[in-house]
């Protein structure tokens, strides 16, 4: 489980910014806590602010870590490739713009019966990595222990915690726009591998993306082609939210060159309203909605199965609201979800900021300052002009509307043409 996420001077964020989805001493929904590795976490972080406040922007963070930790070995000393994937500072200050920007993650791998606590992170400017370090935490430890740790210079590299028989090649081989993680994964070294595999099995997705939206809903679920029980399984899944699809039709399209990537034809089959037959429609033809929950279901049931973390930008981009609370619940209910997936989401849809539904410390917001400095918080922690921290029976959503938490576009009236 992602228990917190650290990081700073990227994009719009220029001081540190922290999710915390460690759960709060409140009492609201207390059933929901999930106790893994000593630690009390949450199944959901939702994120509200205003169009261009910066909520995209921990999507990227947290994304742009991700694939710097599975990819970055491939980068070695190979200046062309790494100025591609350098990362983006905040560029409105002169001391940032040339600053490093860092990224830090506390967590535990599903399954793990130790639940063992690890804390990764690293540091990372225009030229490379500046500064690297795993450590653990056994369950009953108060302290945690280090793994490895890489600094600044050549000489503070330790990796005491790496088998003494791989620590030779990771020093020979190691370039500054490696990640010692990533190259110790190469080399299969059990501790890095299981690190880089925590990376590996997060999903995201970009749906206030037209392009990412578009290649999305044209992605089918694994042996969806090929496999009835697949297609059961994702009618029953649209079962939850629309009745009228009955079945799916797949033909498979001939291709002239057998090299080329298989292709597919998908209808959805409905039931007609006075014959006891099936009336089929393209599967593109269907509501811009069913196109997005069917981009949904293979991470999602990915996520589900393993117990990892889900990252969406602009969840409630073409789905209804009550959508959107469905797809919430599904982990938020610790009966279905019983392996301790997460979802971290950006949204607009007020409609779900609700004492009915969220905790008080499942919700998050982002404001941007006339700097355009990005600043994150939590409702957990904001307190009011007062000093008096927000109460669990508060109205979330229509206080957030009248500006009473911040975090809400600053308006004035759209007269542009006089």
């Amino acid at each position: 489980m992602l228990i917190q996420f650290n990081f700073k001077n990227f994009k719009s964020f220029k001081e540190e910014a922290t999710l915390d989805l460690s759960a709060t001493k409140m009492t609201e929904f207390s059933e929901r806590v999930v106790n893994v590795g000593g630690e009390k976490s949450l199944t959901v972080a939702a994120i509200y602010g205003a169009n261009a406040s910066g909520k995209s922007n921990i999507y990227h963070a947290l994304g742009y870590m991700s694939d710097y930790v599975i990819n970055s070995f491939k980068y070695g000393d190979d200046e062309e490739e790494y100025e591609l994937y350098k990362p983006t500072p905040f560029l409105f200050a002169s001391d940032s713009a040339t600053d490093e920007s860092s990224f830090e993650i506390y967590f535990t791998f599903p399954g793990d019966k130790k639940e063992k606590t690890y804390n990764y992170g690293f540091c990372i400017n225009g030229e490379g990595v500046t500064e690297e370090w795993l450590n653990s935490k056994a369950k009953t430890a108060r302290e945690f222990k280090t793994v490895f740790y890489r600094g600044r210079t050549p000489d503070e590299l330790d990796l005491s915690g790496i088998p003494a028989s791989s620590r030779d090649n990771i020093k020979v081989a190691l370039e500054k726009q490696v990640l010692v993680v990533s190259l110790g994964a190469k080399l299969k070294i059990e501790i890095c591998k299981q690190v880089r595999e925590w990376f590996l099995m997060n999903e995201f997705a970009d749906f206030g993306d037209p392009i990412t939206n578009y290649f999305l809903s044209r992605r089918l679920p694994n042996e969806f082609a090929d496999n009835k029980d697949v297609q059961k399984d994702v009618i029953r899944f649209f079962d939850s939210f629309d009745e009228h699809i009955k079945d799916f039709r797949v033909e498979k399209i001939p291709q002239e060159n057998q090299a080329k990537e298989e292709k597919y034809k998908i209808n959805s089959l409905h039931k007609m309203v006075d014959a006891d037959e099936m009336v089929e429609i393209p599967l593109e033809a269907e509501s811009a909605g069913t196109l997005k929950m069917f981009a949904l279901y293979p991470d999602l049931r990915d996520v589900l199965e393993k117990g990892s973390v889900f990252v969406i930008d602009e969840l409630n981009a073409r789905l209804h609201p009550l959508l959107v609370r469905n797809f919430l619940l599904t982990f938020l209910n610790p009966k279905i979800n019983t392996n301790h997936a997460q979802l971290i989401f950006t949204t607009h849809d007020t409609w779900q900021l609700s004492n009915q539904l969220l905790r008080r410390d499942e919700v998050w917001f982002v404001e941007k300052d006339e700097n355009g400095e990005s600043t994150l918080y939590s409702l957990a922690d904001f307190v009011d002009e007062d000093g008096i921290h927000i109460r669990k029976d508060e109205n979330y959503e229509k206080n957030y509307l009248i500006g009473k938490y911040g975090a809400i576009p600053s308006l004035k009236s759209i007269d542009f043409i006089n």
